[in-house]
């Protein structure tokens, strides 16, 4: 009878203790760009980590039980190009539409600080929200493209050195996660701020100055945007194009930094593609192999492939509602009907450019730029993944570029990017296999954000 006893009583007591996981995912595929896949998985969290990996059929105490048959688990996805107080977006509406797509963590490149800062704070201590590193402005030089006259103001002049060693300063007391570089700097500006990054712990993202070629700017940058500039640097008369543009941003006319940097890309980024040299841009690509190059294809090949000729396109703008869907509609109409030749060169060049740096080693992220250019966010991070996938990543490489490379970035290697045991519980259930086929990141079945479900469609 003692014996009855106490076992009666420690299972009572084993009914009793507190679950020991807060969520458990079971019977899943695990899948990362590190690891592969592993199936017959079960995934337990506890507050905003993955505290264990086990296999299915081994059972565990969670508050919250999800029972994921036949799905696919992966790290949430990055979108490492986002600019969330840009014009007048709705940054927090852009943050509802991220996580409807399982973007969970997302990079902003360029805005105010006195804007973007309250945005940050209020996102951070929502559940209902992605993670969000930030930049502050653009670092620019003497002339400013972002100036607040013909472009939003979200960029800030460093005429010489000096200010440029005060800005950062500046940035890095504000809590910055990284600065960027941007367009009209000087060599000697730009070497000023990279130093002063530097001595503030600071990741450097960054456009090619056009003072500067690709092969020298980018080893110095931790990821380089939109693949700008490089187009130069691969032109058999590189040195003559990179003469006229040092002269003509000696500026005499006076002209507004938008303007004169427009200029430029109007009299040379063509005629630069059309004297591409197949030997130089092999050189100049290996240059890059430390530089994370995020290429936004959806928009710098918008020409080739645009998003309005999907089929979810339609789905896409009614959740995005209001007057920019009725807008993108009405752009996306007027485009299909028309019958006017679209000239698809800088497309097929970025498309192209893309697949020479994937074979020759160099890291490729996933941006969008949006909410700039037919953006709709989280739905045109899935639109860049499959642009790289037709630029020439394999599925897991594109997986990677969403998932890998924005953790490196930011040296969070051992927080983000896998389903580990210890990383961040940042997750993504989808239908499908995206090492099968990379649209499959699209059929999410749940999100998981900061250790907490978000999302969840039968």
């Amino acid at each position: 009878m003692r014996f009855i006893a106490l076992l009666t009583s420690t299972m009572l007591l084993a009914a009793c203790e507190p679950p020991e996981y807060d969520l458990a995912i079971k019977n899943v595929t695990v899948v990362d760009a590190v690891s592969g896949a592993r199936s017959n998985q079960t995934v337990l969290t506890r507050a905003d980590t993955i505290a264990a990996i086990i296999p299915s059929g081994e059972s565990a105490r969670a508050l919250q039980v999800v029972d994921g048959t036949g799905g696919y688990l992966i790290p949430g996805l990055w979108d490492f190009h986002v600019h969330l107080t840009y014009d007048d977006a709705d940054a927090d509406e852009m943050a509802r539409l991220f996580l409807d797509y399982g973007v969970t963590s997302v990079r902003d490149t360029g805005g105010r600080l006195d804007l973007i800062q309250p945005v940050v704070e209020r996102l951070e201590d929502s559940d209902e929200a992605p993670r969000v590193f930030f930049a502050g402005p653009l670092q620019d030089g003497r002339d400013v493209v972002y100036d607040g006259e013909s472009r939003p103001e979200i960029g800030i002049s460093n005429p010489d050195p000096g200010a440029a060693v005060a800005n950062v300063g500046l940035l890095a007391a504000a809590g910055v996660d990284f600065i960027k570089v941007y367009e009209l700097v000087s060599p000697e500006v730009f070497g000023a701020l990279i130093a002063a990054a530097r001595a503030n712990n600071l990741p450097i993202a960054g456009h090619v100055p056009l003072s500067m070629l690709a092969s020298e700017a980018g080893p110095q940058l931790g990821s380089m945007e939109h693949l700008r500039n490089v187009e130069l640097d691969c032109a058999a008369n590189y040195q003559e194009l990179l003469d006229a543009r040092l002269t003509a941003l000696t500026n005499p006319d006076g002209l507004p930094g938008g303007d004169l940097r427009s200029s430029l890309h109007t009299a040379q980024r063509m005629p630069a593609v059309q004297a591409v040299d197949a030997d130089r841009c092999s050189e100049v690509v290996a240059s890059l192999r430390g530089t994370i190059q995020v290429p936004t294809l959806r928009l710098n090949a918008l020409s080739v492939q645009p998003p309005y000729g999907r089929p979810d396109w339609p789905d896409a703008l009614t959740r995005l509602g209001g007057e920019q869907a009725e807008a993108y509609r009405t752009l996306g109409e007027s485009r299909l009907a028309s019958t006017d030749e679209t000239d698809t060169t800088f497309g097929h060049w970025s498309l192209h450019l893309t697949g020479l740096m994937q074979g020759a080693g160099v890291p490729i992220g996933a941006g969008t730029d949006t909410p700039i250019g037919l953006a709709i966010p989280g739905y045109s991070l899935h639109n860049e993944l499959s642009m790289l996938v037709r630029a020439g990543l394999d599925p897991v490489d594109a997986l990677r570029a969403a998932t890998v490379r924005p953790a490196e970035f930011f040296g969070l290697s051992g927080e983000m990017g896998q389903v580990a045991t210890g990383m961040r519980a940042d997750l993504v259930l989808l239908g499908g296999n995206p090492l099968e086929d990379i649209d499959n990141t699209r059929s999410i079945r749940m999100v998981i954000s900061k250790g907490h479900i978000v999302r969840q469609w039968d």
